[in-house]
């Protein structure tokens, strides 16, 4: 099948496969891309992966307008059917793909799907969404209901809305959103001003941050194949928010540094690209798999430290009784500050996962807190914005040490939550706790 109709449709088909996989046995939609997108042409797997993280963000709106034309629910083996029509319908609001090549190549999807029997139905639901449709804008999109939370979960909706009041409504509208890609750039081999320049002269636009000193936002993403000098670790893709982490360990060459769930290592290279320790700064993470992906990254930027396949709770089976200066723990949480770059988490999550991922980290704080040195600092970080994994745990814990104090952040901020858009990076949050001498 060499038709740019079909070569459309497989990655249609991937895509429904992949939604499938999300909402039917729990997968991350990282993890389903790659089971079901291997296959497919670079260009094929970008749309893949444009369309199923589309299908994600605007999930409710999206199967309102399926299962409003469906006489009956789709059931069993048919539900594959279910998520192709998510995908035809996504398509047909948020792509410029013409109108009449969508629903085609959408409809020779459901037979790659082997449900050939429905390609009948499929086509006739497309086509009734599009007689519904509004006219496209000037952006070439037809709109999507995106206020008030619709494309949330009642129980995210709810938390979030408790938290921030009048403010829940920008943070919805950031979930609903593109994040923009953000670069971290290595100072060892360059600087922002001089990799802007860079840039330019390969005709990619980009922008410095004004607080993360090491990051670069482009202005419309590249393939980072396409960025100079990236496989000599030149720069890495990086959130402006989660750079800050750097700034908030503010190690030094002597200082003994500890990254706690460090994988997949982006912080850890910051920390090493920014300063040259005298003792092998340590890594460690319980995921083996995704350790490699620490080894990968130290690799490309030519670094290295010590990295450790270990649990953080189980001390005695990895630290060797010298204590630590400086404490990273970026520590397991919700991820509700980043789902506009994993929009999956709002339909993987559950309101029962937080009482168990706030009870986790109050174990890891409580563990980690006796190796780190009366001097020394320990920063808590998370991509979460929800107070009780946050600003309500770090209080908590200063509560119940006496040995404990908070260091500002600034003048203004004695803890930093920042909000998913904000300064166009994702949520984040970050403590910095002193131990007393």
């Amino acid at each position: 099948m060499s038709t740019k109709t079909s070569t459309g449709a497989h990655s249609r088909a991937a895509a429904a496969q992949a939604i499938h996989a999300v909402l039917e046995q729990g997968q991350s939609l990282t993890q389903a891309l790659s089971e079901y997108g291997d296959h497919l042409s670079a260009e094929d797997k970008r749309l893949a992966q444009a369309i199923s993280y589309g299908v994600m963000r605007y999930l409710p709106v999206l199967t309102a307008k399926v299962s409003g034309k469906l006489d009956k629910p789709l059931k069993g083996k048919n539900q594959i059917i279910q998520s192709l029509l998510l995908v035809g319908t996504y398509q047909l609001f948020k792509l410029r793909t013409k109108d009449h090549a969508a629903v085609s190549a959408t409809v020779e999807a459901s037979k790659l799907l082997k449900r050939k029997a429905l390609s009948g139905l499929v086509n006739g639901v497309l086509r009734q969404v599009l007689r519904e449709a509004p006219a496209r804008n000037d952006a070439g999109e037809r709109e999507l209901e995106s206020t008030q939370g619709v494309n949330h979960p009642r129980w995210l909706k709810d938390k979030i809305t408790a938290a921030y009041g009048e403010q829940a409504e920008s943070v919805f509208a950031a979930n609903d959103s593109q994040p923009p890609l953000w670069l971290r750039v290595n100072q060892r081999h360059t600087n922002v001003a001089s990799y802007i320049d860079l840039l330019k002269q390969h005709e990619i636009e980009a922008v410095a941050d004004e607080q993360a000193k090491d990051a670069i936002r482009l202005t419309k993403p590249v393939p980072v194949n396409k960025l100079p000098h990236f496989e000599a670790g030149w720069v890495s893709v990086q959130d402006r928010s989660a750079q800050l982490a750097a700034d908030m360990v503010a190690a030094q060459p002597e200082h003994r540094v500890l990254d706690c769930c460090a994988a997949p290592g982006g912080k850890t290279v910051h920390l090493l690209e920014r300063t040259e320790f005298q003792t092998p700064l340590i890594a460690i993470d319980v995921d083996e798999q995704r350790l490699e992906r620490v080894s990968e990254n130290l690799y490309r930027a030519n670094l290295s430290c010590d990295v450790i396949c270990a649990d953080v709770l189980d001390i005695d089976s990895w630290w060797d009784k010298q204590p630590f200066d400086r404490i990273l723990l970026d520590a397991p949480c919700s991820a509700t500050g980043v789902i506009r770059r994993h929009p999956d988490i709002k339909w993987l999550r559950r309101s029962s996962d937080i009482e168990q991922l706030v009870e986790l980290q109050q174990s890891m704080l409580e563990r980690l807190w006796p190796i780190l040195k009366p001097g020394g600092q320990l920063v808590y970080a998370t991509c979460s914005i929800l107070p009780e994994e946050n600003s309500e745990q770090i209080s908590r814990f200063l509560g119940q040490h006496s040995d404990a104090n908070l260091v500002s952040i600034d003048a203004n901020r004695p803890m930093l939550q920042l909000l998913p858009g904000e300064h166009h990076g994702d949520g984040f949050f970050y403590a910095k706790i002193e131990k007393l001498t």
